[in-house]
């Protein structure tokens, strides 16, 4: 196969040569850095793209750590649709982490910068799978090229040349857990010196469904159907011939697009199409060291899974770094109005930049770092940063609490704000002392259903009386597949948030959370007993705090979008929590 595919590249490369013009030149490499394109092979002999940037000063043949992304977004002609002044001239590097670049000083401190395409992306070969294996592998192949390739002359060592640390947000933080996952296999992954996932997908699965109920970003024409589109997308005029002949070597043909149609629309877990992209398992246990960033009000890639895979992965040599806080879909250098600009900063902080590059420089150049950071700094509903040496931190305890029958009819209607306290309700005794939850709540009991595929969605609130509002503090959702009676047991989204004196804690039970997931309701009755609720609460104080903001612009816009009126909440069947003594 990797003969016929080299026969085929070379038959397209042919032809490309003759019909496109040449001599036109890219002009977006970044001041004082110098650019080349390179190709390296895969294990089944998939051919794969990278940019890589140096500083221009800097000769190819000199030996530097790598800092490298591997991703989907990189393509000459734009990260997701086709931006038409680069198909004319368009072969310089994508500029999706240029303001990386100019932050950091990447390339001026001595580092190489590798933009790789995944397979069936960019100027890579192949076809996309959507964070399956064939991707996974490319993460494997790319980051041991990078770590054994002389950039001089694109041979390879058989040994480790120079480390490499992946850096992304998003998908391409999604690339670097599957590194971690590959590096638990076999003889590892080879020259995996560090990595910075930032706002990371940790389960193919739980990005598209909550327990069988699909996101709004399911669905042909949801998230799968965008990726097949950035797989398809052109190289630009004046990119090289293997740039395009790469993207003419896909699937056979494409077979892969529907392989990937067929197995998202499965909304069930244990799918082997979902198993093989639930990295939870798959990258426990894994040593290489982590810097984590994932916001608790995220609406993209959400806190679902996060704090599990962080405590699945191997903390015994104290270099795993996280940051957990009210911020949205944002890595942490990303300021209101551009990266670049001087606005706010996303995540109610600004120096993660220092420390990110901190972290480089201890585990890609050994240089040990001058301050000592704290493994976790996290960001409570009050807008604080404090430091944890890990999370949950170890004073959480689980406080459970009998909520009795708490019976609703599986209806769509719950949709406005967060939920518009449509359902069944009950609510604690108003609050004496702060209460301060710090992790996955769960709740669980039994359910009887009359009907099958019936919808089941719980929420908590924060509920201020004296300002009439109620504010979503955790939800979960889940597809109770058969009638009849049964158990539940419902992880929901984790959270550092205070319930503050003279508030109450809500628990609302309905067939649906509009805002969040898309429900196909039965409207039948739905009967619950013995509901428990378990909320992970800290019981010891917290007086102590690092320098940040104070707030965040996510965790300022929440405060008005996550709520509804005081006059959606039933407050008529109130249980006494057990709750911690006053902190």
């Amino acid at each position: 196969m990797r003969n016929w595919n080299r026969t085929i590249r070379f038959i397209i490369t042919a032809f490309v040569l003759a019909v496109l013009p040449a001599g036109l030149a890219g002009a977006d490499v970044p001041d004082g850095a110098q650019h080349k394109e390179m190709y390296f092979e895969m294990a089944d002999g998939t051919s794969l793209h990278a940019d890589v940037l140096r500083d221009a000063d800097v000769g190819w043949d000199e030996v530097q750590p790598v800092i490298m992304v591997v991703s989907p977004y990189l393509g000459h002609t734009g990260s997701t649709s086709v931006e038409l002044g680069k198909v004319i001239d368009g072969d310089e590097p994508n500029e999706r982490f240029h303001d990386f670049l100019a932050l950091s000083n990447a390339l001026e401190e001595g580092y190489t910068f590798a933009l790789v395409d995944l397979p069936g992306f960019g100027g890579s070969g192949g076809c996309n799978d959507w964070g399956g294996l064939r991707e996974q592998g490319g993460v494997h192949a790319a980051v041991e090229w990078g770590a054994t390739v002389d950039f001089a002359t694109g041979s390879r060592q058989a040994t480790v040349r120079q480390p490499v640390g992946l850096l992304g947000k998003s998908y391409d933080g999604w690339t670097g857990l599957m590194a971690m996952a590959q590096d638990n296999f076999g003889e590892g992954v080879q020259g995996l010196a560090a990595v910075v996932s930032l706002e990371p997908v940790f389960s193919g699965y739980r990005y598209l469904y909550n327990n069988g109920v699909e996101l709004p970003n399911a669905g042909m024409f949801g998230t799968i159907g965008g990726f097949q589109q950035y797989d398809a997308k052109p190289g630009s005029l004046t990119d090289d011939p293997e740039y395009h002949t790469n993207q003419l070597l896909g699937g056979t043909p494409y077979t892969c697009y529907l392989e990937n149609y067929q197995g998202a629309e499965n909304n069930r877990e244990d799918a082997p199409y979902w198993i093989e992209r639930d990295l939870l398992p798959l990258a426990a246990g894994n040593d290489t060291p982590l810097f984590l960033t994932q916001g608790f009000l995220e609406t993209n890639t959400k806190v679902d899974a996060a704090l599990d895979f962080w405590n699945g992965i191997d903390h015994s040599h104290g270099h795993n770094r996280a940051w957990f806080g009210q911020f949205n879909h944002v890595r942490g250098w990303d300021r209101v109005g551009g990266a670049l600009g001087d606005g706010d900063f996303e995540t109610g902080k600004g120096d993660f930049m220092e420390q990110m590059m901190e972290f480089f420089d201890e585990h890609l150049k050994g240089i040990e770092p001058a301050v000592e950071r704290p493994a976790v700094e996290v960001q409570s509903s009050r807008g604080e940063y404090r430091a944890e040496a890990s999370y949950p931190p170890a004073d959480m305890v689980t406080f459970t609490t009998s909520l009795g029958m708490m019976d609703f009819v599986d209806t769509t209607n719950n949709g406005d704000g967060s939920g518009s306290g449509n359902g069944t309700w009950v609510v604690s005794q108003v609050l004496d002392h702060d209460v301060w939850m710090a992790g996955d709540p769960v709740i669980d009991g039994f359910i009887t259903t009359l009907e099958d595929n019936v919808d089941y969605a719980v929420n908590i609130y924060d509920i201020d009386e004296a300002a009439g509002i109620a504010t979503v503090v955790s939800r979960a959702t889940m597809l109770v597949r058969t009638e009849g009676p049964q158990r539940i047991d419902l992880q929901m989204y984790g959270q550092d948030w205070v319930f503050e004196e003279g508030h109450r804690i809500g628990v609302l039970l309905s067939g649906a959370n509009e805002d969040w997931w898309n429900h196909t309701n039965t409207d039948t009755h739905v009967f619950t007993e013995q509901v428990v609720l378990e909320l992970p609460l800290l019981t010891e104080a917290r007086t102590e705090f690092l320098p940040s903001d104070g707030t965040s612009p996510r965790l300022e816009q929440y405060r008005s979008s996550g709520t509804i009126p005081l006059g959606s909440v039933d407050l008529s069947t109130v249980v006494d929590f057990s709750l911690p003594n006053a902190l």
